[in-house]
């Protein structure tokens, strides 16, 4: 009954930890959670204000499916003033969140054996959707003794005459590696007299720590007009439920086709949504924005010092977003085996490294509060003490 497509996908490995650990909670039991991605702070107030005015003011019909003009300009100028990205309103299209973006971009380019380049650790669902779309992920396996970051000889070698895109996650997801401007550079030589496309996923890039973030497509005018950009408001404007992801190119033909698969799938995002993410990207809520920042920073060294107390577990300061790569070789070669156990022994739910593509780690979520990183810290340290 089911089509050979749909049922090329996987289902997420981290299902079975949740699952679990839901079940556990029903039960009375006392269950830490570090598997979120998602900030716990609550959206800024001057995003839900613009919400409440723009339902009072009757701004509920449909829209345009790639968004109201005045989002997509507050976009185009929120990239040129922030990133020194040139887009017009008219290349970017507004999707229900980035992932929506990612499947609108993936099945508009990607044939039947056409390859995409991804880096691992990855965010689970980039090659599914490859998968999905008909083409083949081609994995570049990167370690914490390289930073999580893959090398221009890694990326020349991957390449092939099939090679359609490079998936590029800065501040990654779930490593927090952030590509520096010459890093990025370096890999830009390497694509340069190629038609390869990247697909550049710069989701977290207001949560970044002590370097700065540099946009993929600012390196050069051969890498901005190879680039697509996709972002979103979940995790720097703590809005994960509101669904906003946007995407610019200056390839109009590929806008256009985006279009018509939006058009044909859900049309226009919330558009409550819509008015309200126009003050999340006009500065209105910048200190918002900081104070978060601030507090993941914070957490984050708080995480790594207590972390690195373990002569078992070893971990890199993230540049950036809110999670930590935890390295757990010295312990277990089976990071699904792993996490259920921390589970059902310690009440700790993590996500196994093996579902982002990278056996014996797992990653920790600091989005939470102080009091619960330690707590959740010293269960897994004194947990890998006796692990067999």
């Amino acid at each position: 009954m089911l089509s050979k497509r749909i049922e090329s996908l996987s289902t997420s490995l981290t299902i079975a930890i949740t699952t679990l650990a839901l079940e556990l909670k029903a039960e009375g039991k006392d269950i830490l959670s570090f598997s979120a991605g998602e900030p716990d702070f609550d959206t800024p107030k001057v995003i839900k204000e613009a919400a409440k005015e723009a339902i009072d003011m009757g701004k509920t019909k449909y829209t345009a499916v790639a968004g109201i003009p005045e989002l997509r300009q507050a976009i185009a100028d929120k990239l040129l003033r922030e990133n020194g990205l040139h887009y017009k309103a008219s290349d970017i299209i507004v999707s229900n969140g980035a992932k929506q973006s990612l499947f609108n971009l993936f099945q508009a380019v990607i044939d039947e054996g056409d390859e995409v380049i991804i880096p691992s650790p990855y965010w689970v669902t980039y090659p599914e959707l490859v998968t999905y779309s008909g083409g083949k992920s081609v994995i570049i396996q990167t370690e914490d003794i390289d930073g999580f970051k893959i090398t221009p000889d890694q990326l020349s070698q991957a390449i092939t005459p099939k090679t359609k895109m490079l998936v590029l996650t800065s501040p990654s997801n779930p490593t927090g590696a952030l590509y520096s401007k010459a890093e990025l550079e370096a890999l830009a030589e390497v694509l340069k007299g190629t038609d390869i496309l990247v697909a550049s996923d710069e989701m977290y890039e207001k949560l970044v720590y002590e370097n700065s973030f540099c946009a993929t497509a600012s390196i050069s005018e051969d890498m901005f007009n190879r680039t697509i950009t996709i972002n979103g408001l979940s995790k720097s404007v703590a809005m994960t439920g509101w669904r906003m992801g946007y995407l610019a190119t200056p390839k109009s033909e590929l806008i256009a086709s985006m279009i018509k698969l939006q058009s044909q799938s859900t049309s226009n995002i919330n558009t409550i949504t819509q008015y309200a993410s126009i003050p999340a990207l006009d500065g209105s809520a910048d200190a918002d924005i900081e104070k978060m920042r601030q507090a993941f920073w914070k957490r984050r060294d708080l995480a790594v010092e207590l972390f690195n107390q373990s002569d078992k577990l070893t971990v890199l300061s993230p540049e950036g977003a809110f999670y930590l790569f935890v390295n757990i070789k010295q312990v277990s070669s089976n990071s699904m085996q792993f996490c259920e156990d921390l589970l059902k022994q310690k009440g700790v739910a993590v996500v196994p490294g093996l579902g982002f593509g990278s056996e014996g780690y797992f990653r920790f979520s600091f989005a939470t509060s102080e009091e619960n990183i330690k707590v959740g810290i010293k269960r897994i340290i004194e947990f890998c003490e006796n692990y067999k």
